[in-house]
């Protein structure tokens, strides 16, 4: 799906990340680690296409994909007086237009999204009235509406318990059964080893990219 040829993430064409080259393959599911500040979110961000790259190249190998996109929970406000249901329905914009009505059919997905995340019977309420736990589940939720070939999810786990994390996991796991790639910033070592089948670290002086298992 990406290929990686000497990419080089960073800011302000100051390197962050180390010089990185393979493929994130079509239906994977990758975990991006290491330590603070070695360049995860740079990198995510970078695949994503919201910034540039510093050097080398990113290049698809088809027509770039939609991009289910999950940012961190604090670069996100919370206090515009809008529902749950509202905030998910936004994920069905890249299909329906931004100023077009949800038909039966994307209705149907909002509310199946919802129900999925545990959030239906909150469906109307306003997202300021929402703890940590559940303005993430909206998130997830708007994601799943996307329904898009490629997600990425940077520290989705952060800030929420652990009942939560384990069901937004489970979330995760079908999406990439569905076919669906995942790409997810992470710091939970037991939660990658159990559940990632590929992972990408990028300690400084221990790249590694390939099989979770192999990892040393």
């Amino acid at each position: 799906m990406i290929e990686l040829d000497y990419l080089v993430a960073g800011y302000g064409g100051q390197a962050v990340t180390p010089a990185l080259s393979g493929v994130i393959e079509a239906g994977s599911m990758t975990a991006i680690v290491g330590a603070n500040g070695c360049g995860k979110s740079t990198l995510l961000k970078t695949l994503a296409g919201f910034q540039p790259a510093v050097s080398g190249t990113l290049r698809w190998h088809s027509t770039r994909p939609t991009i289910g996109w999950l940012a961190q929970r604090h670069a996100l406000q919370s206090d515009f007086p809008v529902t749950v249901q509202d905030v998910v329905s936004m994920g069905c914009w890249p299909r329906t237009g931004l100023f077009s009505g949800l038909g039966r059919s994307a209705r149907q997905r909002v509310a199946a999204s919802l129900d999925r995340v545990g959030l239906l019977a909150l469906a109307h309420v306003t997202i300021d009235r929402l703890s940590g736990g559940q303005f993430q589940r909206m998130l997830f939720a708007r994601v799943l509406v996307q329904e898009a070939p490629l997600v990425m999810l940077d520290e989705p786990f952060t800030g929420i318990d652990e009942s939560t994390s384990q069901l937004l996991m489970e979330v995760m796991v079908d999406m990439h059964r569905q076919g669906q790639t995942l790409l997810a910033v992470l710091h939970d070592s037991e939660r990658v080893a159990r559940y990632f089948p590929q992972i990408l670290r990028l300690d400084t002086d221990n790249v590694f990219w390939g099989a979770t298992a192999e990892a040393a």
